[in-house]
């Protein structure tokens, strides 16, 4: 099941958050995203307990993705997938593209971008600790 987050979510999203490379925690406050009227976020619910989340910020005719993350136990199970299908269909009329990064090593990630028809626009240098990152970006339809 998918649903947008409430503050009860915040402990595992933070726990889910710990698996990106970045430090999710000082990058992202999801008690602030939950709040700032401009951001979404949105869970994934298995097993009654959260196993997958999606973050993404509203500005003007954009939304762009900040993380994806499922728990690598429940991994290739289209949540994912099913994560950004719910963003795309939740997505205003007003809207009209989606952006987000990527590492450029993460080939399921691009794999499902691509999937979901996301381009490559640019490539930014250093924007991981050891690795480039790809702006993606699609159109909305």
């Amino acid at each position: 099941m998918i649903r947008e987050a409430d503050v009860y979510d915040i402990p595992r999203i933070n726990e889910l958050g710990g698996l990106l490379e970045e430090n999710f925690s000082k990058v992202y406050s999801i008690n602030e995203m939950l709040e700032d009227g401009i951001s979404k976020v949105f869970v994934y619910e298995k097993d009654d307990q959260v196993v997958g989340f999606l973050t993404a910020t509203y500005l003007y005719e954009t939304c762009d993705i900040l993380s994806l993350v499922v728990d690598p136990l429940y991994r290739k199970q289209m949540i994912a997938s099913n994560l950004l299908d719910y963003l795309i269909s939740d997505m205003d009329e007003n809207l009209k593209v989606i952006t987000l990064e990527v590492a450029t090593k993460n080939i399921p990630a691009l794999n499902l971008y691509e999937k979901f028809g996301f381009e490559v626009i640019h490539v930014r240098k250093n924007y991981y600790k050891d690795d480039d990152a790809y702006l993606m970006s699609r159109k909305s339809e």
